[in-house]
């Protein structure tokens, strides 16, 4: 499975500053294989340790933080060559990092005192231990995040990588045509009930078993319960539970405004905060916060006490909700589903992976509290951009028009079920192009 991440590493390997990287990412984003097989690729050998598997590899970090004798000992104990890695000819790989804080805090001196050392680290709740670590490395390592693979990655895993060609070939706007558009909404749709888990994705693409696909996804969802279980301060459990379960209800609401309330009867922001932040630090929900004034930043203009919620992944989302395989075959009723919800977590989850294994994207959309007008996304330019999402035919829009009255935008963008066409000031954009929404607002003349 070809990833665009590995296209990132071979940019780290490359840089002649390179520093220590670490990879986060929600558990079964594919980290280690990603890792693994670019350490097999690009190098003359993949020196691996993991610190779940193996704890007592920890204790080499317990007298110093030396990285030339940590090099060593770690070779004794995972039987790897300790003159590969110190030559800079094999990676050193330090999976499940979050178990060992002292090898995070070990980066600075592996940047510091051995900067010609490629090492990589991951963690599957990597972005909680960071949130809490006192000694992280700070500027001096490289931090990158791995997403669930977005939909071109999806089309290219399940044997249809010549649309990847075809959009890279785009150099203006207008329509693909009715052929092409079919057959990328046909398997827009298979990738909205499968969603972009890696495991999902390899065995949807082995034999297309709708059924085994669930299995996996209720497989990876129980798993993240045990991680609750295991690593979340006891307190938070249960309203981390009550949370993740909520979302596929929060989400069908005509209002996607996330309500306490509706996590639990009488429940108060405060009491749940906690608990949804380290849901985001581990990577499994995305917080849009709402925007009155859309102004650059938007960061300094959001409010973060009023937002949306969205899952990791819409694969995952459909299995929590329970949502049929047979929805995705009957024509496009799939995009009705949750009251359109679904359209809009897919765009959400789109735009998060825009930087493939860049800084975690922050979402934005826009509401006016006097009249309750939506727009469900912002997008940061050179301006700031609406973006709509409509998941019919019928791509009007009175939330779009409005905020265009009131802010005079340079374009007006929707994310439709309809092809590549600009309609005087609005840029219709199909959802399965929604991964190359920036590169498309520059292409409109």
């Amino acid at each position: 499975m070809q990833r665009i991440f590995s296209d990132i590493l071979l940019g780290w390997k490359r840089q002649p500053a390179r520093k220590p990287l670490v990879v986060k990412g929600a558990r079964q984003t594919g980290k280690t294989y990603a890792i693994r097989q670019f350490g097999r690729s690009a190098y003359d050998a993949l020196c691996e340790v993991n610190f779940e598997a193996s704890p007592r590899l920890a204790t080499v970090f317990e007298a110093d933080l030396n990285p030339r004798r940590i090099v060593q000992d770690l070779a004794l104990l995972a039987r790897f060559d300790p003159a590969a890695v110190l030559a800079g000819q094999a990676l050193l790989f330090l999976d499940e990092v979050q178990a060992c804080p002292k090898a995070i805090t070990s980066l600075k001196y592996f940047h510091e005192q051995l900067p010609h050392v490629h090492v990589a680290a991951a963690g599957s709740l990597l972005g909680v231990e960071l949130a809490r670590a006192s000694s992280f490395p700070t500027g001096k390592v490289e931090l990158r995040t791995l997403q669930p693979l977005d939909v071109h990655e999806f089309l290219a895993a399940t044997g249809r990588s010549e649309f990847r060609d075809r959009f890279g070939a785009i150099d203006s706007i207008k329509p693909l045509g009715a052929g092409i558009h079919a057959e990328l909404i046909a398997a827009l749709r298979e990738y909205l009930y499968v969603g972009g888990m890696p495991e999902a994705v390899a065995a949807f693409a082995e034999n297309r078993d709708w059924a085994r696909v669930r299995r996996i996804q209720n497989d990876i969802i129980a798993a993240y319960r045990l991680d609750f279980a295991k690593h979340a301060p006891a307190p938070l459990v249960p309203r981390l539970v009550m949370i993740w379960d909520s979302l596929p209800e929060q989400l069908a609401r005509e209002n996607r405004r996330f309500l306490f309330s509706a996590v639990r009867e009488g429940a108060r922001a405060r009491e749940y905060e906690e608990a949804l932040l380290w849901l985001e630090q581990a990577g499994l929900v995305h917080r849009a916060c709402a925007v009155q004034a859309p102004r650059l930043p938007l960061a300094a203009y959001c409010n973060r006490r009023l937002f949306k919620l969205f899952a990791l992944d819409v694969g995952l989302l459909g299995a929590a909700a329970g949502l049929a395989a047979e929805a995705v075959l009957h024509g496009n009723d799939v995009f009705q589903e949750f009251k359109g919800a679904l359209a809009e977590q897919y765009v959400a989850q789109q735009l998060v992976a825009q930087e493939p294994g860049g800084p975690d994207r922050r979402l934005f959309y826009w509401r006016n509290e006097k009249t309750g007008t939506e727009v469900d996304f912002l997008l940061e330019d050179s301006d700031v951009i609406p973006l709509e999402v409509k998941s019919g035919h019928n791509a009007r829009s009175k939330s779009l028009a409005s905020y265009g009255r009131q802010f005079g935008p340079r374009c007006l963008a929707r994310a439709t079920l309809l092809d590549l066409k600009a309609d005087g000031n609005v840029l219709n954009v199909p959802l399965y192009l929604v991964p190359m929404i920036d590169r498309l607002l520059r292409l409109r003349p």
